[in-house]
């Protein structure tokens, strides 16, 4: 009885090692998808964390052949489907509310100056991040798992917990909805490009 706890207290720490080895891996990849999702880093750095958290929780359940990425790709694309499903019965406060000494009540740090935020920030071009925030989130997280992270459709299959069918289908009309909002808002850039050459 006691060699079975203590060999399942040492596979619980080892899978605690597995676990923050593979998250400091794919910090950065997990940052840069979820700012494409979320199109700012305050709602970003929110998605990052509640991924992080229920990928923790459900750690068990991950199969260590399968990609870890794909597999925290897929918990992010659901965690940030809930964030938007929740966002309609949000209340949200003004932040120039001022209390009772006259001042304002909130004091909010600005993080906008950091330099790794600033350079995920601006990786994409606002004009394209804008076309991606305007489609819905099936879409954007298929374009973006597809053309942004380099992902087979068969992968992008797994981490949406969908078929390759659907997967294609959901990139060709994000392709083709941010295609039209590009060659409408930068036609200087992207209007000269056709149909299929974006």
């Amino acid at each position: 009885m006691l060699f079975s706890l203590s060999r399942n207290k040492e596979t619980s720490q080892d899978r605690a090692k597995l676990f923050e080895t593979l998250i400091r891996g794919s910090h950065k990849q997990a940052y840069s998808f979820a700012y494409r999702l979320c199109g700012n880093t305050h709602e970003a750095e929110d998605l990052v964390q509640e991924a992080f958290l229920r990928a923790f929780k459900f750690f068990h359940r991950f199969d260590e052949d399968l990609s870890f990425n794909s597999w925290l790709f897929r918990i992010m694309t659901n965690a940030h489907i809930d964030m938007l499903r929740r966002k309609g019965r949000l209340k949200t406060t003004t932040l120039d509310i001022q209390g009772d000494d006259g001042r304002s009540g909130w004091d909010i740090p600005d993080e906008s100056s950091l330099p790794d935020r600033e350079m995920l920030a601006n990786a994409l071009e606002d004009v394209v991040q804008n076309g991606l925030n305007r489609m819905n989130p099936e879409f954007r997280a298929a374009v973006v798992l597809a053309d942004l992270e380099g992902m087979a459709y068969e992968e992008v299959a797994v981490v949406m917990n969908t078929s390759v069918g659907t997967v294609r289908s959901r990139i060709h009309r994000g392709r083709k909805l941010l295609r039209h909002y590009l060659q409408i808002h930068a036609p200087e850039t992207y209007g000269r490009y056709a149909e299929d050459e974006l």
